[in-house]
């Protein structure tokens, strides 16, 4: 019979976040890990397998507790008031962390390599499902009328998908809301639906509705 965890899974999950996110995936060390949740190399490996796998659990578990909470809360918000919710409180968290860690799933992003597919696939995963949240929200904004339509659905998610990451980056080294929120605001202009007389469509500027489906 199994020996009882003498240790609460939560707690040290939400430890080694915290180790992973401050150091990043490489540079933390089982060592580090082990110190940080407070339980043994054994223990550890008991109960989470290697490094990676530990990684993709804590990841998993960062998501849920920040872009998944987000998006819960957005959810019954007009679509472009939940977008510009969602850059809201990711400013907020950007320029009110004083170690400046920016996000742990956006720096994996940074860290991925195509050396090792396994923890890329992970990432992009992650950044997959940020990718619908933009897409999900666009396509019901262009289906009542609150969106523009002048650009392809999946454009405009790619587009905030990119702006994210950006914003994130960005307010590691210069975390001013100003800024911040200059970068945002032509993005959210993007959105808004043509206003009488304007007639600017993508085939009028040279460019074509992307072919592509959605990724999901």
């Amino acid at each position: 019979m199994a020996r009882p965890r003498e240790f609460d899974e939560a707690a040290v999950l939400d430890a080694a976040i915290q180790c992973f996110w401050a150091h990043g995936y490489e540079a933390t060390s089982i060592r580090d890990l082990t110190a940080g949740m407070g339980i043994t190399g054994a223990s550890l490996y008991n109960a989470f397998g290697d490094k990676r796998a530990l990684y993709h659990r804590a990841l998993d578990r960062y998501v849920e507790e920040t872009f998944g909470d987000r998006v819960r809360r957005l959810q019954g918000l007009p679509p472009r008031q939940a977008i510009a919710g969602f850059f809201a409180e990711v400013i907020d968290r950007s320029v009110g962390d004083p170690q400046q860690r920016g996000c742990m799933a956006i720096n994996a992003a940074l860290e991925a390599t195509p050396r090792d597919p396994g923890f890329r696939d992970a990432v992009a995963g992650v950044l997959i499902r940020m990718e619908a949240f933009f897409l999900d929200c666009v396509t019901e904004g262009q289906r009542d009328g609150t969106i523009t339509t002048r650009l392809p659905a999946e454009d405009l998610a790619r587009h905030f998908l990119g702006l994210l990451l950006g914003i994130r980056v960005l307010a590691r080294t210069r975390p001013d809301r100003a800024l911040l929120e200059a970068v945002l605001r032509p993005a959210l202009f993007l959105l808004d639906t043509a206003s009488p007389g304007d007639t600017a469509s993508c085939g009028e500027t040279g460019s074509s509705p992307a072919k592509e489906g959605p990724v999901r």
